[in-house]
């Protein structure tokens, strides 16, 4: 791996539940993130084409057979991507024109085959040969997420080998699943990419505690999204109606070392591409001369982990 990596958060929003200009906009800000010396550039959690917080918010969204709410979701499955596909063919090109690491949150669909109704929240890792690294599917969708994902599986559940060191992630609340920080742990990454609508206090915690647990680094993603950018079909609540330039997500993204505490402090309530510099990889190292959970600070010889690693390729919703 590399002693010191420049990390390019892209803390800003897509064009929310368009995909074309989406990808325009990710083009502009991955050049704009390179300009800045970037060797690693991340974007949050279904990125592209946007995250549904406004599932959190809209009052009618989650009601049973809801007229509006189906008319988004059938928008979210057209402008989400397949993977692979003519999209990630767009990043892959990114990557190996400025030789960076790609990490960034779609939402995926299967477009051939069974489950092609299902939308799945993804993280991808592309590598600076321009090279899909890793593709991980969320493996339990949040609260009212469910009303919209397909559940993931294990087949993503590792570090990636790129030319910046072993590069890994995971999608929001799945750092509060015990076992799988564990598995993640196991796989010996360098770097963790934390990938949030937003990265608000507990999701710090979250953070801080698995960079600490880990002995990583992690980045922990966040983006910006206005009340201006929810779906029209979907009636706002009384409180929001006059503010259309309030911020539902409010970024906070960071970079938090090995020892739990920040290199980069949270950026909340900021948009831009914020570049950062990890000056020294080889922490990873010096902090797990006191823990290491997958190595000494483990009993393999009194507890038993094993994970299902296959591709699972029927659809499933909670």
């Amino acid at each position: 791996m590399k002693t010191s990596v420049k990390i390019g958060i892209i803390q800003s929003g897509p064009e929310y539940l368009d995909l074309p200009k989406s990808m325009e906009k990710a083009a502009v800000l991955v050049e704009e993130a390179v300009g800045k010396g970037a060797e690693l550039v991340v974007f949050g959690e279904t990125w592209l084409s946007g995250y549904p917080a406004w599932l959190d918010h809209c009052p009618e969204a989650a009601l049973w057979d809801h007229g509006p709410t189906k008319e988004v979701f059938a928008k979210m499955h057209r402008n989400s991507i397949a993977v692979p596909g003519q999209e990630t063919g767009v990043f892959c090109g990114l990557a190996r024109k400025h030789g960076i690491v790609i990490v960034i949150g779609v939402n995926e669909i299967v477009t051939a085959g069974i489950g092609n109704g299902t939308i799945y929240n993804s993280l991808l890792v592309i590598d600076a040969d321009g090279r899909i690294a890793n593709h991980h599917r969320k493996l339990m969708p949040t609260y009212t997420e469910k009303l919209l994902y397909g559940t993931g599986d294990g087949f993503g559940l590792k570090a990636s080998d790129t030319h910046l060191g072993r590069v890994g992630g995971l999608i929001c609340w799945e750092h509060w699943m015990p076992l799988t920080r564990q598995a993640m742990h196991n796989s010996g990454e360098h770097i963790h990419i934390a990938l949030w609508p937003w990265v608000h206090e507990m999701h710090q915690v979250a953070c801080r505690h698995y960079a600490f647990e880990g002995r990583c680094f992690v980045v922990g993603v966040g983006q910006i999204m206005r009340v201006k950018e929810f779906p029209g079909e979907l009636k706002l609540p009384d409180h929001l109606k006059d503010k259309p330039g309030e911020m539902i997500l409010k970024g906070g993204s960071c970079i938090v070392g090995p020892d739990g505490g920040y290199v980069l402090g949270p950026q909340i309530g900021n948009e831009g591409v914020f570049v950062h510099e990890i000056a020294d990889l080889d922490r990873v190292y010096k902090e797990r001369m006191t823990m290491d959970t997958s190595g000494h600070y483990n009993r393999n010889d009194i507890f038993d982990f094993s994970i299902d690693t296959e591709r699972k390729d029927w659809p499933q919703r909670h």
